[in-house]
C-alpha cells in the first residue's frame, strides 16, 4: 500500500495523472470511478485524435498544391519512420568511420613508434535527431541566459518600489517585440563584437540563443516580481527585528515564498523560448528544427510537405515534454496541487 501510495503521489507531483486510475485499480479501489477517471481521461483524448485523423486523411485527398497533394497521416508517418532509418543508418556509418580509424591508428603506431595518429572526426551529415539536438542545447542556452538576468531583476523589482518604477516602462516596452525584430539587430551586433579566430560557439548558435533570451525573459521577470511582491509583510518584519543581513533575508524568506511564483514563470518563458526558437533558427540559419523547416520548403519535393509536418509533430512533442518537466518542478516546489489540472 505505501508503494502504491508513492506512486500515487509520484504521478500527481509530476502531472502523470492519468496512471492514477490504473493504480488505484491494483488494489481495487472504486472499480466503477477509476474506469471512469480512465475514460475521461484516455478515452476521450483517443476519440478526439481518431476523429482528427479521419478529417485529416478526407481532407488530405481533396487539397492539391503546386508541389502535390496535402500529405495524409500514413504519408507524415512514412516519412519519420523514414527519418529514424536514416539516422540509424548515420550512425552505423559514424561507428564504423572510427572502428576503422581506430584498426589505422594501431598500425601507425606500430609501424611508427612514439608518432601518434592524427585523430580525425567523422564530417558526416547532421541526422534530423541531431538538429532536434542542436535545437534543444539552443533553447535551454537561451532559457538559461534569460533566467540568470530574469530573476535578479525580479527580485529587485519586488523588493523595491522605486527600482520597479524605473525598470516597468521599459519590460512594457519590449516585452511585445517579436522575435523577427530583434533577431536582425542581434545577428549584427554578434557579428561586430564576436570575433574570435576560434570561437567556441558558431556564431548563428549565439545569435539564436540571445534572441530566444529576450523573447522568453519576460514571462519570468514578471512573475518572480509579483511572487516577490506578494510576500506577507509580518515575515519581513519579524527578519528586521531579528536583525537579519540582506542575504539571509534574501535566502530565508523572500526567494522560498516566490518560489512558485519563479517556477511559473521559467515554465511560461521555457513555452515563449521553444516557441521562439524556430523562427530563430530559420533566420539565423542556425543547425536545427527552424532550419530542417526552411530547408524542406526551400527543396520544394513532393515529399517536402510531409516532412514539414513530421517536424511540425515534433516540436508540438518536445514543447509538451519541456513543458511537462517545467511542470513537474513547480509541482515539487509548490504547495497548490491543483496546478497540474
Amino acid at each position: 500500500m505505501n508503494l502504491l501510495n508513492r506512486l500515487i503521489a509520484f504521478c500527481e507531483a509530476t502531472g502523470l495523472t492519468v496512471l492514477v486510475p490504473l493504480i488505484r485499480l491494483c488494489r481495487a479501489e472504486e472499480p466503477r470511478t477509476q474506469f471512469s477517471a480512465l475514460g475521461r481521461l484516455v478515452g476521450l483524448p483517443l476519440v478526439g485524435g481518431l476523429v482528427f485523423l479521419a478529417l485529416w486523411s478526407a481532407a488530405a485527398a481533396n487539397i492539391h498544391t503546386s508541389i502535390g497533394s496535402l500529405p495524409g497521416p500514413t504519408q507524415v508517418w512514412n516519412q519519420a519512420v523514414g527519418l529514424v532509418r536514416e539516422h540509424n543508418a548515420e550512425r552505423r556509418r559514424e561507428k564504423a568511420f572510427y572502428a576503422r580509424q581506430a584498426e589505422l591508428r594501431v598500425r601507425y603506431e606500430k609501424a611508427f613508434p612514439g608518432r601518434h595518429w592524427p585523430a580525425r572526426k567523422y564530417s558526416g551529415a547532421p541526422t534530423y535527431f541531431d538538429e532536434i539536438l542542436t535545437s534543444l542545447e539552443t533553447v535551454f542556452a537561451g532559457f538559461l541566459l534569460a533566467s540568470l538576468i530574469a530573476v535578479p531583476i525580479g527580485v529587485l523589482c519586488g523588493l523595491s518600489k522605486g527600482f520597479f518604477n524605473t525598470v516597468n516602462p521599459y519590460v512594457q516596452l519590449f516585452r511585445p517585440v517579436s522575435p523577427l525584430a530583434w533577431l536582425p539587430i542581434v545577428m549584427i551586433l554578434v557579428s561586430a563584437l564576436y570575433t574570435s579566430k576560434d570561437p567556441l560557439f558558431a556564431k548563428s548558435f549565439v545569435s539564436s540563443a540571445i534572441t530566444v533570451a529576450l523573447c522568453s525573459l519576460w514571462p519570468t521577470l514578471v512573475n518572480t516580481a509579483i511572487g516577490v511582491g506578494s510576500i506577507d509583510p509580518d515575515h519581513l518584519n519579524v527578519a528586521r527585528v531579528l536583525r537579519l543581513s540582506w542575504w539571509v533575508r534574501l535566502r530565508k524568506i523572500v526567494l522560498p515564498s516566490a518560489l512558485p511564483y519563479i517556477f511559473t514563470g521559467l515554465r511560461l518563458s521555457l513555452s515563449v523560448g521553444w516557441m521562439v526558437l524556430i523562427a530563430a533558427e530559420m533566420l539565423a540559419q542556425n543547425p536545427g528544427l527552424g532550419k530542417f523547416v526552411w530547408d524542406m520548403f526551400q527543396n520544394g519535393s513532393s515529399q517536402t510537405l510531409a516532412l514539414i509536418m513530421v517536424a511540425v509533430f515534433t516540436i508540438g512533442i518536445i514543447g509538451f515534454i519541456l513543458d511537462r518537466l517545467m511542470l513537474t518542478l513547480q509541482q515539487l516546489v509548490s504547495y497548490d496541487r491543483s496546478a497540474n489540472r
